[in-house]
Formats: structure tokens, C-alpha cells, sequence
């Protein structure tokens, strides 16, 4: 082919995907998109849906579907070469992005047909696309005088290259660190898998004994088993420290880059005529004001700290009665709590690794979606892939008509950005010859198999899995054709956590347990006894890990409310005061978790990292009428995949909730499941 991001007749073909061939298709696909929304805007009018919305829908479909595999591949086989094309093309992309947004004349098109009889003859659907687009515009500088539009340009494309470099210097600190050991002695206390996977690390580096890494299977497996302080404290050091003024190459130093972006968000969002870059960033969510997201926040921290106290006094109480040390570090909290847990409950994510592997967990997970809404799952071999690890899928409703299709890359690898995250491919949209289906990437970084056995997973990988999973089920089974409010898609971002926190929950049912929770060897579900003690442990240390939350989530709201250009964005000083508020551990001084913290400084969820909390207030709640009225129930399930998952941004996200629970969301379940009720 001659080049493959061009020849659009199917899925990505990613073995033809090479760095020499994307900045030529992204050149040819911006060019020709210019030349045709030139010739849509000639038209005398008057503009109709089908002669301005959906063939500008269809140009957007054609970079998204150019650029969709480019920006995966940047993320999960990066390399020098790719990296480069990619960079090449970011000013480019959002140079294109702020001309569509601030064409005045597309504006006042688009305009006309909200404006025209004909709107009240659209459906909702189209009647929200329309109205999300004139916000849209408005956001996007389209009412700037003409001398602010370049400056705004400007700082949009400074942005999204500032945001990539981060990310690079994240990956590159974490891959550019390692430890090479050769004397047992020193990894004592550590698992067989933990040991294993070190092992095969090292053995694939051509090395003897074994090899530790900032690849987050391999670091926590060191921070919670190894009984070496000394060893744990090196690892927890170069995994804070990563991108930071702490770390040794100045070159991946992230702070400069932070402060640049925090100064351009408070800048343009000023341009546009908003206090700050929260107000900014509110303008798209479900929450009304940044006083009441820290209203919000303050409050569950006030409910959860007392209990959070409580929880590290029992800890240090622990540490010394139990295990001799008597100054608790940050570094030795994984380790005590492991301690705790196998004191407490007689049980470690260790115990549960047998019943959860892959090959039981993947297709349990698909048994229960089925159960749940009604579709089926099933490999499709034979598709171009850009690892070999990757599987894709077909996803059928109950007629057998193919309804979305998705790739699973479950696994930790080099080269690969750590955490986890749903993606888009192609989108669901109606064209003259039918639907176009969703497909998803759904991406992990899970502990890999290690030699012949498969992958064992615990229990938290698993309910990352799930959660992965929800966010595909929102992406994939809309039943919405037009893309800007088809799944995910103009869906309140406070509020497009639901599925995935709501599949979350699954992971603690017996019920649901016993379709994925199966030994790798006999294939038996989890013993009762065993079960018992995952459930008396579920809420252990549960405050600690909400006022963590809490304390990413005040942070970030606070660096984007109060930034000041005379003072700069005091970013340490910010965190210092949010810890001493909120926090119940206390970091040593080197601590730079914010030179990683990837989610606000090159994702999307600057000023709305609450999110996380404010959707599991309504993923709780969901799901809580699950529990009243049957884990499995088909009307239930049925109503969540109609009123949630189908409709995606189509309407505003409360009142898709109102319908499914048939009242205003209430936050009783989410203190319930956490421990925290009276």
C-alpha cells in the first residue's frame, strides 16, 4: 500500500505503520480537509445537517482515523523515530484544530441551522452535536478580536507540544533507570512471581540474576515484599523522583515544563474571559463552579481524615509492636501494610494470584458483560496488530449483529507509557453506505506471563481491567450515530468515569466472582474462606487511599483556581499546604510525585482530577441498584446499558442517571461501600 494511514478501508494496518509515512499523511489529510470545508462554506445556503454537519463529520472522521493509530502506537511501541513524526505533526494539528475553531464563517453556519426551522425537526441527539459545537467555538476563540486570535493559536499549540514532552520525560526516566542484582540475599521477602519476573527481565537483557525496574509490576513488587528497607527505600526514591530536579539528567527535568503550562492554561482561559483555568476547564463538566468542586472535595476529606488518623496510628502501632520499626517512612508503608493485611486477614494479593488468570479472567469478564447487557464477545484472529501480546475482539448484540470491535493490550512492557487508559480508534457514525462501528484499544500494564505459565493477575490488576473495560462499554455500545455525542464523546468529563468505577464493583461479588475468579490449575472459584477474608479486607486502610485521592484531586484543583502570573504557579508550595491539610503520610523532602502526575499535565483532567470522586458518588449509587434489585437482573442491566451506556453525550450525563435510577444521584452508597457511613 502506499501509505497506510491513507488507505482507510478498514482497520488500522499497523505493521505498515512506520515513522517515515505519518507526517506525509497527516500533511495530505489537513490540506485536502481545508480544501473541502472551503468548498461546504462556498455553498449558498441555506446550511442543512447534510450538507455542513455530516460531511464536516467526515473530515474529522478521516484525520481521527489517520492520526487515531499514530498517537496509540506513540504510547505503547514508542521509539526515537516515531516519536520524532509524532512531534512533528502536534503544532500542525492544533495549528488545524484552532482555525476550524475560530472560523468565523463555520461558526456562523453552523449558527444558521441552530438558528432555523429545520433544528426543531432534529432529533436530540443532533440538536446537543449542534449546540456542543457553538460552545465549542466559543471556547475555541471564534469571538476573539482578529489581534488575539494568533496569540490564542499560539498558546494551543505550545500546549499540546509542552504536554508530550512531559509524557516523554516521564517514559524516559522510567525506562533509563534499572537494578541489576546478583545476590539473592538481598531480594528476600519478595514473591516467586515478583522473583520470576525479575528474572525473566534480566534474562531478556542477556543478563544473570535479576533485574528491578520503575515498570510498575516490578516496582511495586519491590516496595510491598522486600524485606531489604534500604533496597525499598532506592526503588520508592527513583519512582518519585522520576522527571524531576531530583533526578540525574537535568535534560528530563519536567519543572519548567509545568510551570509553562500552568501559565498558558491561566493565560488563554483568561483570554476567553474566565477567572482562571478551573473556571475554564468547568465549562464542559457537570460541576457548576470551582467552589462547589471544593465544597465537594473538602468535605468527603472532612469525613474521611478523622478515619484516615485513625488508620495510621493502627499502622505505626503495627510497625513497632509487630514488626520492630519504630520511624514509619513512605517507603515502608506498601511493605506494613502487606505486613497488616496477612496479620488481619490472613491474606496478601499474593493468595489471590492463583485464581486470577488470564485466561480465566478475560473470558469470566466477557460472561458477565454478557449477562449484564445482553452481547457477546468473541476473538477474531488474523488482524494486524502492533505487538504480538495484542488480542482483538467482535462485539455482537443479541440478534448477531456486530456492534463494536476492540484490542486488548493487557501487559507491562519497555517502551510502553505506564498506567492505564481506554482509547479510541473509530467512532460510531452514520455514512451514506451505513454505520461505522466503534472500536476501542483498551491498554494495561499488568504483570506479564511469566515462561510458560499464564498470567497471573491480582486482584487490584483485575479491577483496573474492569474498570478499563466499563470505559470500552461506553465507547462501544452506543447506539448514538452522530460522533461528537457518540460514546464517550460530549459526555461531562466529571461524569464519564460512571461505567468504569461502576464495573469496579463487580470485582467484590461472589456472584460475579465465580464467572472469572477460577484457578489457573483445577479451575475451582475461590474458596468461601478465602473469599471472606477478601471481603473483611476491602475497606482495610480505605480512608488512607481516599484522602490520597483527595489530596491529588485539591491539588489540582487549587493549582489551576490560584495561579497568579506575578507569583507563578508555586507548585511545591501548593502541595506542601495541600499534605498539611489533608494528607496523613508524610513524604520525605526529595518527594516529586508532580513531575509524573501525567493525568493533569499531559492528560485530560487538569483542573478535574475530582472527577475520579465526583463520578464514583454516581457509579456507586448506579450500582447500588443493582445490589437492591439483583446482581444480574436483565431489566436492570437493560436499563443501565439504554439510559448510561447507549446514549453517551447525547444528553446532559444527570439526566441520563435520573433516568436509569429515577432520582438525583445521592452519595449514601459511595460512604457505604468505603466504610465511611454512620
Amino acid at each position: 500500500m502506499d501509505n497506510p494511514l491513507l488507505e482507510q478501508t478498514g482497520l488500522p494496518a499497523f505493521t505498515h505503520i512506520t515513522a517515515d509515512v505519518i507526517e506525509p499523511a497527516i500533511d495530505t489529510i489537513l490540506q485536502e480537509n481545508r480544501e473541502q470545508l472551503e468548498v461546504l462554506l462556498d455553498q449558498p445556503g441555506p446550511f442543512t445537517w447534510p450538507n455542513i454537519i455530516q460531511p464536516l463529520d467526515e473530515l474529522d472522521d478521516r484525520l481521527s482515523r489517520a492520526w487515531s493509530p499514530v498517537s496509540h502506537m506513540n504510547s505503547v511501541v514508542n521509539s526515537d523515530e516515531l516519536r520524532q513524526a509524532y512531534n512533528a505533526c502536534l503544532p500542525k494539528l492544533s495549528h488545524y484544530q484552532s482555525d476550524i475553531a475560530q472560523n468565523r464563517k463555520l461558526y456562523e453556519a453552523i449558527k444558521s441551522l441552530a438558528d432555523s426551522a429545520e433544528f426543531a425537526q432534529l432529533d436530540a441527539a443532533q440538536q446537543t452535536a449542534i449546540q456542543h459545537a457553538l460552545r465549542d467555538f466559543h471556547l475555541g476563540g471564534v469571538d476573539l478580536p482578529e489581534q488575539d486570535k494568533q496569540r490564542f493559536k499560539e498558546i494551543s499549540q505550545r500546549l499540546s507540544e509542552l504536554q508530550a514532552k512531559f509524557s516523554e520525560n516521564v517514559l524516559d526516566a522510567t525506562n533509563a533507570w534499572q537494578k541489576h542484582v546478583t545476590d539473592e540475599s538481598l531480594l528476600a521477602g519478595m514473591t516467586e512471581s515478583g522473583l520470576a519476573m525479575a528474572r525473566q527481565a534480566a534474562e531478556a537483557k542477556g543478563l544473570d540474576g535479576w533485574l528491578l525496574t520503575l515498570d510498575f509490576p516490578s516496582w511495586f513488587s519491590v516496595v510491598t515484599y522486600a524485606d531489604d528497607r534500604e533496597l525499598r527505600e532506592e526503588l520508592y526514591r527513583a519512582y518519585v523522583i522520576r522527571a524531576s530536579d531530583q533526578w540525574d539528567n537535568p535534560e528530563l527535568d519536567n519543572s519548567a515544563i509545568m510551570e509553562e503550562i500552568l501559565a498558558l492554561r491561566h493565560e488563554q482561559a483568561r483570554m476567553l474571559g474566565f477567572a482562571n483555568f478551573a473556571e475554564r476547564s468547568l465549562a464542559k463538566k457537570m460541576a457548576d463552579s470551582p467552589a462547589e468542586v471544593m465544597h465537594f472535595l473538602e468535605d468527603l476529606a472532612a469525613k474521611a481524615r478523622p478515619a484516615a488518623e485513625a488508620e495510621m496510628t493502627d499502622l505505626k502501632r503495627f510497625a513497632l509492636g509487630v514488626l520492630g520499626m519504630s520511624d514509619v517512612q513512605a517507603w515502608d508503608i506498601p511493605y506494613i501494610s502487606e505486613k497488616m493485611r496477612g496479620a488481619y486477614y490472613s491474606l496478601s494479593q499474593e493468595d489471590l494470584k492463583p485464581w486470577f488468570p488470564v485466561s480465566r479472567v478475560v473470558p469470566g469478564l466477557f460472561s458477565l458483560v454478557e449477562r449484564l447487557f445482553g452481547v457477546s464477545i468473541r476473538e477474531k484472529a488474523g488482524v494486524d496488530v502492533w505487538h504480538p501480546d495484542v488480542r482483538f475482539y467482535e462485539v455482537f448484540d443479541a440478534a448477531g449483529e456486530l456492534r463494536a470491535q476492540f484490542y486488548f493490550d493487557l501487559y507491562a512492557r519497555a517502551q510502553k507509557r505506564g498506567g492505564a487508559w481506554m482509547d479510541v480508534c473509530m467512532t460510531r457514525m452514520r455514512r451514506d453506505d451505513g454505520i461505522q462501528i466503534p472500536v476501542a484499544y483498551m491498554t494495561c500494564n499488568s504483570t506479564p506471563p511469566l515462561g510458560d505459565e499464564p498470567a497471573l493477575f491480582t486482584h487490584n490488576e483485575v479491577i483496573t481491567l474492569f474498570h478499563e473495560f466499563g470505559h470500552g462499554l461506553h465507547h462501544m455500545l452506543t447506539r448514538i450515530d452522530y460522533p461528537a455525542v457518540s460514546g464517550i464523546a460530549g459526555v461531562e468529563w466529571d461524569a464519564v468515569e460512571l461505567p468504569s468505577q461502576f464495573m469496579e464493583n463487580f470485582c467484590w461479588e461472589r456472584e460475579a466472582l465465580d464467572l472469572f475468579a477460577l484457578h489457573h490449575e483445577t479451575g475451582e472459584p475461590i474458596p468461601e474462606e478465602l473469599y471472606q477474608r477478601l471481603i473483611k479486607s476491602r475497606n482495610f486502610q480505605a480512608a488512607m487511599q481516599l484522602v490520597r485521592q483527595l489530596e491529588f484531586a485539591i491539588f489540582d484543583m487549587r493549582l489551576h483556581i490560584e495561579y497568579d502570573p506575578e507569583q507563578g504557579a508555586r507548585i511545591q508550595q501548593i502541595l506542601d499546604d495541600v499534605r498539611a491539610a489533608v494528607a496523613v503520610v508524610e513524604p520525605p523532602h526529595y518527594n516529586r510525585f508532580q513531575h509524573s502526575f501525567s493525568h493533569v499535565f499531559a492528560g485530560g483532567y487538569a483542573a478535574g482530577y475530582y472527577s475520579y470522586k465526583w463520578a464514583e458518588v454516581l457509579s456507586a449509587d448506579a450500582f447500588a441498584r443493582f445490589e437492591e434489585e439483583g446482581l444480574f437482573n436483565p431489566e436492570v442491566g437493560r436499563a443501565f446499558r439504554e439510559n448510561i451506556l447507549e446514549m453517551g453525550g447525547a444528553r446532559p450525563a444527570r439526566e441520563s442517571f435520573i433516568a436509569f435510577r429515577g432520582r438525583e444521584p445521592s452519595i449514601d452508597a459511595l460512604l457505604r461501600h468505603t466504610g465511611l457511613a454512620a
